[in-house]
């Protein structure tokens, strides 16, 4: 995991680069230097940028893309926008709604009467989405973009059963993100920057509306537009304090507001840096792994209907486990467990969070009666603070009950 994380790091470098050169393309070094600072030291950035999180590793593809197409401005490279269209292809591959953002593009293309050039982006596009998503999609399971189809069609039946939020859900999210007041600054640049950066401010509002109006809302999600938001808004912004007046008092406000800004920022820096997230989830593993004859365990969690999986990696194997959730049919669970032979019954049990406790697993023991409390794992520290901010970042405590009929070892 740490090859892992490296390997994104490095790969999220390319997000400072080329959004730097943006800033410079549109702005002079030093709005370019700001730029380049906040990229970096953003406090939820490195966060994201080290993890196995689509939404975010596809932006490096689409800011060195969208770079390609705003240096060929006064340039006739025809063959940069198929390279272009491509990154955006392979954005695509990782995240599906990419494609928003490169939607965005191509209309101010078309708008801007580049029609050949945006001809030429979406073949690069096409290309690289046949190539990719539909050829290794085709050697893998025989079928080509069976898994765009299937996400598809997963996401239309089962919007509803996730995080859901208010349309403006998204717009205040980032107001908070990005610390007010500069937050406000940002996000008033971004408008500001509207004609001079249009290349840029379209593709937001696209995929900002599109994610305002789907019912199912994570906060990462929106993270792929952060970045850009950062860029176009300092740019934005600079273009606001040179229209101002500038009286001292306007001045100081908002040099203060920036003083504010790295405050709160390097606080949350630190320890969202080096957080232990998921703490409950990746140590029950970790818990497990010590009884190698393990083959099989159960996760109760029948007051939700959304698994939370269990992280196999830190388990040190991959195993057959089942989850009983909310909507599934408790008796018809135990007309076809009750009976099974100890070698065909789950190890453990996990009981993921503390309602109804007790009621659960006594219910759990007439399936299995042989049921021993083993142990509980907590959330960590931040995992409550963040439960605690949001209840929707779920903050899961963690009981395992050992099946005395399948586990006969005592590991202390």
């Amino acid at each position: 995991m740490y090859v892992v994380r490296l390997l994104h790091a490095l790969w999220s470098l390319l997000i400072i680069k080329y959004g730097y050169k943006i800033a410079l393309h549109y702005s002079d070094k030093k709005i370019a230097n700001r730029v380049g600072w906040l990229l970096s030291l953003f406090w939820i950035f490195p966060f994201l940028s080290v993890r196995n999180l689509v939404e975010y590793a596809s932006v490096p593809l689409l800011v060195y893309g969208t770079w390609l197409v705003i240096r060929q401005e006064k340039r006739t490279s025809l063959l940069i926008f198929f390279w272009a269209g491509f990154l955006f292809g392979l954005a695509f591959s990782i995240r599906y709604q990419t494609m928003l953002f490169t939607a965005g593009i191509g209309l101010v293309l078309f708008y801007q009467k580049k029609w050949l050039e945006t001809l030429i982006l979406g073949f690069g596009l096409i290309a690289a989405v046949v190539l990719i998503q539909g050829g290794i999609d085709y050697l893998t399971w025989g079928k080509p973009f069976i898994q765009m189809e299937t996400y598809v069609t997963y996401n239309m039946k089962h919007s509803l059963e996730y995080t859901t939020g208010p349309w403006y859900h998204y717009i205040l999210f980032m107001v908070l993100a990005l610390i007010p007041p500069v937050s406000i600054f940002l996000l008033s640049g971004t408008f500001r920057g509207f004609k001079k950066m249009m290349i840029i401010f379209v593709p937001i509002i696209i995929f900002t509306v599109f994610h305002s109006w789907y019912p199912n809302k994570q906060e990462r999600f929106i993270s792929t537009i952060l970045p850009f938001i950062i860029i176009i808004g300092v740019v934005g912004w600079n273009m606001i304090e040179e229209g101002l007046l500038n009286p001292s008092f306007i001045i100081k406000w908002i040099k203060r507001s920036w003083i504010f800004f790295w405050i709160i920022n390097i606080i949350l820096l630190i320890p969202i840096s080096t957080m232990y997230s998921k703490k409950a989830r990746v140590e029950s593993m970790r818990y497990l792994s010590k009884y190698e004859s393990l083959s099989n365990f159960l996760i109760e969690d029948s007051n939700k209907n959304v698994l939370r999986f269990p992280p196999q990696f830190y388990l040190e194997k991959w195993i057959y486990y089942k989850a009983l959730m909310q909507a599934d049919d408790f008796e018809n669970f135990k007309t076809h467990n009750i009976q099974n032979a100890p070698e065909n019954q789950p190890g453990f049990i996990l009981f993921f969070q503390p309602d109804n406790i007790d009621y659960r697993v006594e219910k759990m023991k007439t399936v299995f009666p042989e049921l021993v409390y083993e142990t509980s794992i907590e959330p960590g520290l931040l995992d409550k603070l963040l439960h605690w901010l949001n209840p929707i970042n779920d903050n899961q405590i963690i009981y395992i009950y050992r099946n005395e009929a399948v586990i006969k070892e005592n590991i202390n």
